[in-house]
């Protein structure tokens, strides 16, 4: 049985970022006293507080200068919350203790739930009517991953999965397929030394490290080789599967077939792997700046073995109520059809409203870009809801990548690395979740 009443049947859309120790801490004692209920009067422009996904900073402005032009009644500031995920979570915790609240958040895959649990965000059902708003628009598995306790507390923004970039040129020196990646990590680990040897000393593939959430793109194959971090509320971590699936994390990286890298993507574009394991996010960028030719594939399986992820927006509960229905009618507008289709075409997310996916622009871009294709037929076909361990459980995405580094950059014992996380895991739930279910 779900405590949570969180919606289980729907695939997770989470993935770029964890919230800090401290946030976690603060986002706790905020639960237990209420969110801020000062607000903002009824006056002023909304702020919308946002990291700028996929370096949209520019975007989101020209978006907010159209809104502006066309309500000047209800105006909206763009305000640069932070670089990330975490530092965006930071600031907005530390508003709930006693600053002015923003009107509209990003909301990652592993921030939304715990503002939720603790009271701070809006349930949008209760504003979907004032706001002329049809849930139903959206595309329902992105809607879901929303869903919480019979309420809806995000609208779907800058969605992703997980992708795997392949050098085309280096598969076809090494005789392999140029149109697929590998099938499975045994595959994977098979065709290692064919590409090694052609690529010289160039590691195969290039990853994140622990601070660039690792635990994300590891969370799939964890998946794929027949663990996961947790059941339900229960860590797994310590199960002999995850054990094995760490140390063959570990083994791959130890042999130079997997590299963590703080800067992968520019390694990958500039000819220095053959592959990359990122987040469709980037890859609007890597379009414009590779200088190799690369195809995107599916993660490795058997599947389901991809975590969605990327953020959502959603409205914080402290703020007057005529402030919330015209947050909710902006946010409307930010997500429509022709946003969601410019926004993802320059960034590399997902579409989020069912009617772009047949929206002749979209159309017209798929067939010439088949490589922002793989990330929408993956969505339906390769991905599944993403473990408690890491977005439910604060801090859950920090910790796990921590140890992941532990055992990849450090090379510590797998074993002992995770015992520690299932031990800090459990602690965490029972401190900082159980009490508030």
């Amino acid at each position: 049985m779900n405590p949570l009443n969180i919606h289980l049947s729907r695939r997770s859309v989470f993935g770029l970022g964890a919230v800090a120790a401290s946030s976690a801490a603060l986002a706790a004692c905020a639960g237990a006293g209420g969110a801020n209920t000062g607000g903002q009067d009824s006056g002023g422009p909304l702020q919308f507080w946002s990291n700028h996904p996929g370096s949209s900073q520019d975007l989101e402005q020209a978006m907010i200068d159209e809104w502006n032009a066309a309500n000047p009644d209800i105006q909206v500031e763009l305000v640069t919350g932070g670089s990330d995920y975490e530092e965006l979570g930071q600031k907005f915790n530390a508003a709930l203790s006693g600053g002015q609240l923003p009107d509209i958040i990003i909301a990652s895959d592993v921030t939304w739930f715990n503002f939720a649990l603790n009271g701070q965000t809006t349930n949008l059902d209760e504003y979907w009517d004032q706001a002329g708003i049809d849930p139903d628009s959206y595309v329902d598995t992105l809607r879901e991953d929303y869903a919480f306790s019979g309420g809806h507390y995000g609208v779907p923004y800058a969605r992703s999965t997980c992708l795997m970039y392949w050098n085309t040129d280096m598969l076809e020196a090494a005789g392999l397929p140029t149109d697929r990646g590998p099938e499975t990590w045994e595959e994977f680990a098979e065709w290692a030394p064919q590409i090694r040897e052609v690529n010289g000393d160039l590691p195969v593939i290039v990853v994140p490290d622990g601070t660039s959430y690792l635990d994300w793109y590891f969370q799939g194959m964890i998946w794929a080789l027949g663990s996961q971090y947790s059941e339900g509320w229960e860590p797994t971590f310590t199960d002999p599967a995850s054990i094995e699936a760490g140390e063959f994390l570990q083994q791959q990286v130890a042999e130079g077939n997997i590299e963590i890298s703080t800067d992968p993507t520019v390694a990958f574009g500039n000819g220095n792997a053959a592959a990359l394991l990122q987040s469709t996010g980037v890859l609007g960028g890597l379009t414009e700046t590779a200088t190799v030719p690369f195809i995107t594939t599916y993660l490795p399986g058997p599947g389901p073995s991809c975590a969605t992820g990327g953020a959502g927006v959603a409205i914080p509960s402290g703020i007057a109520e005529e402030r919330k229905v015209n947050a909710l009618k902006f946010i409307d507008f930010l997500t429509n059809v022709e946003n969601t289709i410019t926004f993802t075409q320059a960034t590399g997310y997902m579409p989020v409203r069912k009617e772009a996916m047949e929206h002749p622009d979209e159309i017209a871009y798929l067939e010439e870009n088949p490589n922002a294709r793989t990330a929408i037929n993956q969505l339906e076909e390769n991905t599944q809801p993403q473990d408690y361990a890491r977005v439910f459980v604060p801090a859950g995405g920090d910790r796990i990548g921590a140890g992941l580094d532990r055992i990849t950059i450090g090379q510590e014992d797998v074993a002992t690395v995770f015992e520690e996380l299932q031990n800090d895991t459990l602690r965490t739930f029972e401190r900082d979740v159980e009490p508030l279910l």
